[in-house]
């Protein structure tokens, strides 16, 4: 079978990421020379993949790299496994310095997740073991040119303190090690950076990751089309103004029209219609789970903002709903990334499936 040129399931191998050469060599440059620095952007625009090819480039040139996912952190004992996974995951002579520095703090690197699967009489203390994973970091990073990566770092909001001990563990050796951090909780990452009151404040360049614009668009539909002898004939455009350039959605809208043009064959003026009819087949029930999994207010946001109307005045009295519950529903749904910061829905799929569910 014939691989689709569109892959879109899944963070991208590093070959795969296209359309954002001018964002990974930004972030290289900054982490090679040291500037701290947060990705901030919503879910399915490619945080991960992108910073996954960052991590390759900087390992072919010997840098090592330590990558940190902190995806809905619960406690020390689930920080401390987070820390311990990816310090066994390095490699080479920087694996060895690290097993070197875990052994002298007696910890027993890779293992630390059967410690903490014990009877809680018989666990080490949680944050006493956090503290010397810490420290093992941050000797290991010192040593020897290295970029830690931390995914989905808002994660450290759900312990009290973590980010804390983090920032004191690293504040003075940011000039020494690498620093990029993501989110996909744009609003929330960007206060624990800019909120005088957290750890983090004023401590990373802030850094957007943008949808494609059209250009990138067009190349990446255009090659993937003609690299397997189909004709992309205008697809791009017509990608672009649907999705406004949302990646994940790009990619899964131009993977369905790719397998729906056969090869060597004129381009059919219904192959928009009926991808477009496919994709919204696939879709529904999942957007419709999603939608119910909503407040009844935050679904008149959505609702509102899917057929365009403002949200308070008409809207308060056609969805009869208070302009607290509103201004409430509407600032978690930009604090969760389904909002952007303009208060317009982020994923067009969901933008599209409300305004024909709900034509008022």
């Amino acid at each position: 079978m014939e691989l689709s040129p569109f892959p879109h399931q899944g963070p991208l191998s590093p070959e795969q990421v296209r359309g954002r050469d001018e964002l990974v060599a930004d972030l290289i440059e900054r982490a090679t020379a040291r500037r701290v620095t947060a990705v901030l952007g919503p879910r399915r625009f490619g945080k991960t993949s992108v910073l996954r090819k960052v991590e390759s480039i900087l390992e072919e040139a010997s840098t090592s790299t330590i990558w940190l996912d902190l995806y809905a952190a619960t406690s020390y004992a689930d920080l401390v496994v987070r820390f311990d996974t990816a310090l066994a995951a390095t490699r080479g002579s920087f694996r060895q310095r690290v097993d070197s520095l875990a052994a002298s703090a007696s910890l027993n690197l890779g293992m630390l997740r059967v410690e903490f699967s014990k009877p809680p009489a018989k666990r080490p203390d949680p944050e006493a073991s956090l503290h010397l994973l810490l420290d093992v970091l941050v000797s290991a990073a010192t040593s020897s040119p290295t970029v830690v990566i931390i995914d989905e770092f808002q994660g450290l909001t759900g312990v009290q303190g973590a980010a804390g001990l983090l920032r004191t563990k690293l504040q003075h050796h940011v000039q020494d090690i690498g620093l990029l951090f993501a989110g996909s909780e744009p609003s929330v990452m960007a206060s624990m950076f800019s909120d005088r009151e957290q750890p983090f404040y004023g401590q990373a360049d802030l850094v957007e990751i943008e949808p494609f614009s059209l250009v990138a668009l067009q190349s990446i539909v255009d090659e993937g089309f003609s690299s397997t002898g189909r004709d992309a004939a205008g697809l791009a455009g017509q990608i672009h103004d649907f999705t406004q350039g949302h990646p994940y959605r790009s990619m899964q809208i131009a993977d369905e029209a790719w397998r729906l043009s056969p090869t060597d064959e004129p381009t059919l003026p219904e192959r928009w219609a009926d991808t477009l009819e496919n994709i919204r087949r696939s879709t529904t029930s999942g957007l419709e789970a999603l939608f119910t999994s909503f407040s009844g207010a935050e679904r008149v946001v959505l609702r509102s903002r899917a057929s365009d109307r403002p949200l308070f005045g008409a809207s308060l009295k056609l969805y009869g709903v208070s302009s607290g519950a509103m201004t409430a529903a509407r600032d978690r749904l930009v604090e969760q990334g389904t909002l952007t910061n303009d208060h317009e829905i982020v994923d067009p799929l969901l933008a599209d499936w409300v305004q024909r569910r709900f034509p008022l």
